[in-house]
C-alpha cells in the first residue's frame, strides 16, 4: 500500500464521539477482552439505543433462507419494484450482533428503493470459521434464486464475510454480483499494520479487541485463507464495482485502503470514502453523533447510486 501519513488519514476525533467515549470510560465497564461472548453480546445489544431509527414504514419479514441444505435466518426489507437486492451482513466481530444491529441502515436503503436481505449468520465461538462465511454465501445464493440480481455488503465483520463471499463467487460465474459495499471491513489478519499501531487503544475497538474477535472466530484455523482475509486472495480481478468506507480512528483503516488499491490494480471499478474524524463502528452511533448520521447518509446514497448504475435497463 502507498504510504500516507497518519496525520493526513486521521483528524481529531468527532466531538460528539469524544463525549460518548468519556461516558463509556465513566461507566468503568470491564474491557471487552475480559468478558465472555454472552456478556459481550448483551453489551452490544444495549448499544442499540445509540442508533437512530430508520424509516418505520418499511415492510419487513423474517424467513429461513435455504440453499443446498444450508439454512440461515434472514430479515427481508421490501422495496417495491427493486431491481437489485442487497444481501447485508451486520458487524459485531463474528461474536456479537443480530438482525437488529444494522436495522437502521437496512431501513434507509430499502426506503430508497433497494431490497435488503439482512443475514443472521451463526456466531463464534459456538460456530467458528467458516460458519459465518458459509451462511453469507448461502443467503446470497438464496436471494439470487428468490429475487434475481443481487449485491453484497456489510460492516466490520459483516464486511469481511461479504467481501469473502464476493471473492468466492469469482469461481462461480453463474451468480454475478451487481456490486459490493464494505464499511470499515475486516479484510486481513495482520495486526501489525500502521493503523493497528496508531489506533491500538481506539474507541470503541482497539488492537486487543480485534485479536479477541479473531481468536474466537478463527481459533487455530488458517488466518491467510481468503475466506478470512480477502485481501490475501491471489487475484481480485473480476470483482464487481466496489465502494469502501474507512474511518480514521480505526485499527482496520489501512487494510481497507490497501484493498481499494489492490482492486484498482486489478481493474475493478472502486470508490472509497475516508471518514478521518470518525471511529470504527460509527454506524452504531448515529443517535449520538451528527457526523455519524451524515456518514450513514453517504453510505446509503452510494448504495442507491450503485444500484442504479449496475441495474440492467428495463425492456
Amino acid at each position: 500500500m502507498t504510504e500516507t501519513s497518519d496525520a493526513v488519514l486521521r483528524t481529531d476525533l468527532d466531538d460528539e464521539i469524544v463525549a460518548l467515549r468519556a461516558r463509556s470510560r465513566e461507566a468503568a465497564l470491564a474491557p471487552l477482552v475480559e468478558t465472555t461472548p454472552a456478556q459481550a453480546r448483551e453489551r452490544v445489544r444495549a448499544g442499540d439505543r445509540l442508533c437512530a431509527s430508520g424509516p418505520a414504514d418499511v415492510e419487513t419479514t423474517v424467513v429461513t433462507a435455504e440453499h443446498d441444505g444450508e439454512r440461515v435466518v434472514v430479515r427481508v426489507y421490501e422495496a417495491p419494484d427493486a431491481a437489485v437486492t442487497l444481501v447485508y451482513a451486520h458487524g459485531g466481530g463474528w461474536v456479537t450482533g443480530d438482525l437488529d444491529y444494522s436495522d437502521e441502515l437496512c431501513r434507509f436503503v430499502a426506503a430508497g428503493g433497494v431490497r435488503v436481505v439482512s443475514v443472521e449468520y451463526r456466531l463464534a465461538p459456538e460456530h467458528r470459521f467458516p460458519a459465518a462465511f458459509d451462511d453469507m454465501l448461502a443467503a446470497t445464493r438464496w436471494a439470487s434464486a428468490t429475487f434475481g440480481r443481487v449485491a453484497v455488503g456489510g460492516d466490520s465483520a459483516g464486511g469481511n464475510v461479504a467481501a469473502a463471499a464476493a471473492v468466492a463467487l469469482l469461481d462461480q460465474p453463474d451468480l454475478p454480483l451487481a456490486f459490493q459495499v464494505l464499511v470499515y471491513p475486516v479484510l486481513d489478519t495482520d495486526l501489525a499494520r500502521g493503523s493497528y499501531v496508531s489506533n491500538a487503544d481506539a474507541f470503541p475497538i482497539g488492537a486487543a479487541d480485534m485479536r479477541w474477535f479473531l481468536d474466537h472466530y478463527v481459533g487455530t484455523g488458517p488466518r491467510d485463507d481468503a475466506r478470512v482475509a480477502p485481501l490475501r486472495a491471489p487475484s481480485l480481478a473480476g470483482l464487481p464495482p466496489t465502494h469502501l468506507v474507512a474511518a480514521g480512528h480505526d485499527p482496520l483503516r489501512d487494510e481497507a485502503l490497501a484493498f481499494a488499491e489492490r482492486l484498482t490494480e486489478a481493474g475493478v471499478r472502486v470508490t472509497s470514502r475516508l471518514q478521518p474524524s470518525l471511529c470504527h463502528g460509527f454506524l452504531r452511533f448515529t443517535a449520538a453523533s451528527s457526523s455519524a448520521r451524515t456518514a450513514r447518509d453517504q453510505v446509503v446514497e452510494r448504495i442507491l447510486a450503485l444500484a442504479g448504475e449496475t441495474s440492467p435497463p428495463t425492456s
